[in-house]
Parts: C-alpha cells; structure tokens; sequence
C-alpha cells in the first residue's frame, strides 16, 4: 500500500466523521445549539410524569410561577423545554429538535419553535405541528414539589 492511498482512506474517514457529526437525523447531538433565554413561551409534547415528591437533589429549574398557563419555558442550558398546558398541569419535553438537533428557541402561539429548520411541536403533548421533525419531542421527568419544579 502506498502512503498515497493511506492519505486518501484518512482523508475520507475525516469527512466521513465530519458529515455523521453535522448531518445526523438522530435527534441529538450533532446540529447547532442555541442560547435561549430561560423565559420562553409555551412548550410541551408527550406528557411527562410529574410528582408532588420532594426533589432528587437536582437544582431547581423554575418556580411554577415561572411557566405560563398555555405557555412554557425553554431552558436552553439544560435542554429542557417545561410547559403548563392547563393550569396546575405541567409537563417537560427536550428541547432537542428531532429534526437535525438544533435546540428550540421558544414557545408562543401553542408551538414550540425551532430556529433551524421550521419544526413546530404542539405544546400539549409535544406532537409535530408542522415539519420537517419526523418525531415528536421526548418527554422528560419532572418533579414539582409546593413551587418548584425540578428535573427527576
């Protein structure tokens, strides 16, 4: 084998690499991030299991106060989008966008927007509301305990 070819083969592993990370339809990982602001409009998916448990110890994402009735948060940070469909009724979802992994920027009009590509998840149980997403947002486990939410 010459160095010629080796060059090559490694030269194309790279962007082999380099396409799976920017390119994947995974639903995570790679695809671009953004910093949205802790105080987004509403957002929900499939219903996440909430309790009135004491927290696991995690550090306290929002006071229930916090999330709007018909509306929600995107914690950016935490890649977490926590909605309050009804009221008293609160539900959390990734802000993972399903499409190419971008993280949702906001939730306003009953959607939960992504920047990237256009994606709409309908806040109640994060269901796509308009593409291209194949897939609905994951639910993620909540603890609300008195005023506190909490990631489980």
């Amino acid at each position: 084998m010459t160095s010629r070819a080796t060059t090559r083969r490694t030269v194309l592993l790279a962007a082999a690499a380099l396409t799976t990370a920017c390119g994947s339809d995974g639903g995570g990982g790679g695809g671009t991030s953004t910093s949205a602001p802790a105080t987004s409009e509403p957002a929900t998916s499939e219903p996440a299991p909430t309790s009135t448990a004491a927290p696991s110890g995690g550090a306290p994402l929002a006071r229930t106060s916090q999330i709007p009735v018909g509306g929600g948060t995107v914690f950016a940070k935490e890649k977490v989008v926590v909605t309050q469909p009804t009221a008293g009724e609160f539900k959390a979802f990734s802000a993972i966008c399903t499409h190419q992994g971008c993280t949702v920027n906001k939730v306003e009009d009953g959607t939960i927007d992504c920047p990237c590509h256009g994606s709409k998840y309908r806040i109640a149980d994060g269901s796509v509301a308009a593409g291209p997403a194949p897939r609905p947002l994951p639910a993620e486990q909540i603890i609300v305990s008195g005023e506190t939410i909490t990631l489980a």
